[in-house]
This record gives C-alpha cells, sequence and structure tokens, in this order.
C-alpha cells in the first residue's frame, strides 16, 4: 500500500491511498487509525509533497561496498550516524538549492525507514514489528562545510537537502531491492541492499538501544557507490522500483531569490 500527502488546488494538504492515476484520500492517524472519507484526486490536479513530516531523522555513514567480497568480517563497534533537521525536508519535483558561496553539492539515493511505532531496546529480530513504511531519501550533502574535526552537521543540514518521496510503501522487503540514482538521465548508482555494511534491522536496533524512537521518525539507511556532485540546472533523480522516483532539480541560491517561484 502506498501513502502519499498532497496538496489541492484549493491549497488544501491532505493524506491518501495511491490507486493506480487517483489518490483515495484518507482521514486520522497514519500511524494508529485512519478511513477512508470517499473522495479521491487525479494525479495530474494535485501536487505531490513530502509523505510525512518526519519527528526525527537521523543517518548512517558510509554503509555500502561495491561488491559482497568486500564486506568487512566484522563490523565496527559504532556505526557513523549524523541528524538532520526536519527544515531539510523536501517532496518530489522541488528544487534542491546549492548553498551560498558553494558551487556544487553531492546526490546520495538512500532507502529511507519509517519508524511506525515507540521502538526502545528492541532487537533485530523485532524491528519489522516497528516499521511503518519505507520511502525513497537523497541525503544531499556539501562536504565543503564538513568540520576538520569530522563533524557532518552543517554539511547535512542546509534548507532542502532531505528530499523525500513520492510515497510511503508498506509492503516492501528491504533486503530484496535496488537502490538507484540517475543524474541528467546517466544512472550513476545502481546496488542492492545486500551490500549495507550495517543492515537495516541492525542499524535500527542499534538506534533503539541508544535513544527511544518515535511514529515518524525517519532512518537513511546509507547510500551506495557512485555518489557525485551536482550543479545548478542539473536534474538528480533517485529510485527504488518498488515506491517510485523522487526527482528534484538543482539550483543555485542565488537564481532562486531571483526567482521565488522556482
Amino acid at each position: 500500500m502506498k501513502f502519499a500527502r498532497f496538496k489541492t488546488n484549493d491549497r488544501r494538504i491532505l493524506q491518501g491511498i495511491v490507486d493506480k492515476d487517483y489518490v483515495q484520500q484518507i482521514s486520522g492517524d497514519l500511524f494508529t487509525e485512519w478511513s477512508y472519507t470517499g473522495e479521491s484526486y487525479e494525479m495530474e490536479e494535485i501536487e505531490l509533497l513530502a509523505p510525512l513530516t518526519p519527528k526525527h531523522i537521523i543517518g548512517i555513514g558510509a554503509n555500502y561496498v561495491s561488491q559482497t567480497t568486500d564486506l568487512p568480517d566484522q563490523l565496527p563497534d559504532m556505526p557513523v550516524f549524523f541528524y538532520k533537521p526536519i527544515s531539510s525536508v523536501i517532496g518530489s519535483n522541488r528544487s534542491i538549492i546549492i548553498p551560498k558561496n558553494c558551487g556544487e553539492v553531492k546526490f546520495e539515493a538512500e532507502l529511507a525507514v519509517v519508524i511506525g511505532k515507540q521502538a526502545s531496546n528492541i532487537n533485530e529480530n523485532e524491528v519489522t514489528d516497528y516499521i511503518f513504511g519505507y520511502t525513497v531519501a537523497n541525503d544531499v550533502t556539501a562536504p565543503q562545510f564538513f568540520h576538520e574535526a569530522g563533524h557532518w552537521t552543517i554539511g547535512k543540514s542546509f534548507d532542502s537537502f532531505t528530499p523525500l518521496g513520492p510515497y510511503i510503501e508498506t509492503e516492501l522487503d528491504p533486503d530484496e531491492i535496488k537502490v538507484e540514482a540517475y543524474l541528467n538521465g546517466q544512472k550513476k548508482q545502481d546496488s542492492s541492499t545486500k551490500l549495507m555494511i550495517f543492515s537495516m534491522r541492525q542499524m535500527v536496533a542499534y538506534l533503539s538501544n541508544v535513544m527511544t524512537l518515535q511514529p515518524g521518525d525517519i532512518i537513511l539507511t546509507g547510500s551506495p557507490v557512485g555518489a557525485e556532485m551536482m550543479k545548478d540546472g542539473d536534474e538528480i533523480s533517485c529510485e527504488i522500483a518498488e515506491i517510485g522516483i523522487l526527482r528534484n532539480a538543482v539550483k543555485q541560491y542565488q537564481a532562486i531569490e531571483m526567482n521565488s517561484k522556482a
């Protein structure tokens, strides 16, 4: 089942279930109890938004290898995690903005986990019971802003640096998918989630033993080999076939100042 969040022509922000070329509107709490309203909208008459407004966004760094023979025999004691602010979230078809005094930024296509219920001190075998669904993410990064001591926060936090969407898919086997990215139509990333160093279950279980995860939290599971820099005028498409295509234009900050509709 695919959940969407969208804006209507009269500027209302609604939620719904995707049914081919339509979205069936729903009401209620996405994570507890919802129902159909009986209203539906054609895809061409709505604007898709990021499929949710997360409570927290947590990413993992350097979590893919290029081939299975490169997978380590022993995992590191502590994964490299980082936070991203919710102000960095945009939906599909919105512009990624390159910051002032910066000529390019990096795309990182990822599988994103949407937590569905409170999770604290769970083990790997329990993880899927706490997951609501999955979406596509682009962990946009400005490595020029990484601190020399290794801090990543600023380089990950600019407005528009976390595109999410287009939908949340609830019926997905995270172990049997591919994460792809196309820069201006050319394939740059194409990896199975089997090439993760820390599996999705391992990283969610680990985090739940550090902090209590809440419904609506987003866990970014890492980006495959092949991420590259993007510049003004580029278009990046991040894709997981079972979920959909997250497509965003890339624009320089100064250009946006002159065109508020970008």
